[in-house]
């Protein structure tokens, strides 16, 4: 993310590769412009469903995110899309690597990770089993709108 920052504008989208999210992204945009915060993330209420549940939010902002240690109280997912500010990547590293997970943490540390709660589930696509479900999902309108 880091070396695109000069191909990007000052905000923008970033998306997991091995996610279908029936999201509505200008929905998204707004929430983020309306947060003032550098960052937005998307979450969805798991309840350790799909995934393991690896986030607390307050309705508003991100309080803990952490896929390692998880605790009772998280019962929301990073839903696999965030918004960001240019400023949100100003103290890390040019010519280093860095996981998002510790960009996230860092943001939350500091008051400025906002969150947008989405109703519609997310499909992982990194996976066959998750491209089945995917497939299957996509191939019949009426399962898709009951997910």
């Amino acid at each position: 993310m880091k070396r695109a920052l000069s191909k990007l504008g000052q905000k923008f989208f970033v998306l997991y590769g091995d996610s279908y999210l029936p999201i509505d992204y200008a929905a998204v945009a707004t929430g983020f412009k309306t947060s003032g915060k550098l960052a937005l993330m998307t979450v969805f209420k798991n309840e350790n469903r799909w995934d393991s549940s690896n986030v607390t939010f307050d309705g508003k902002n991100i309080r803990c995110y952490d896929k390692k240690n998880r605790t009772a109280e998280m019962e929301y997912i990073d839903y696999g899309l965030g918004a960001f500010k240019k400023e949100a990547l100003a103290e890390w590293p040019d010519d280093k690597p860095f996981d998002l997970a510790d960009v996230y943490r860092n943001l939350v540390d500091r008051s400025q990770l906002a969150g947008f709660e989405v109703k519609q589930r997310f499909y992982e696509a990194g996976s066959p089993a998750g491209l089945a479900e995917l497939d299957s999902v996509l191939r019949d309108p009426t399962t898709f709108l009951q997910t």
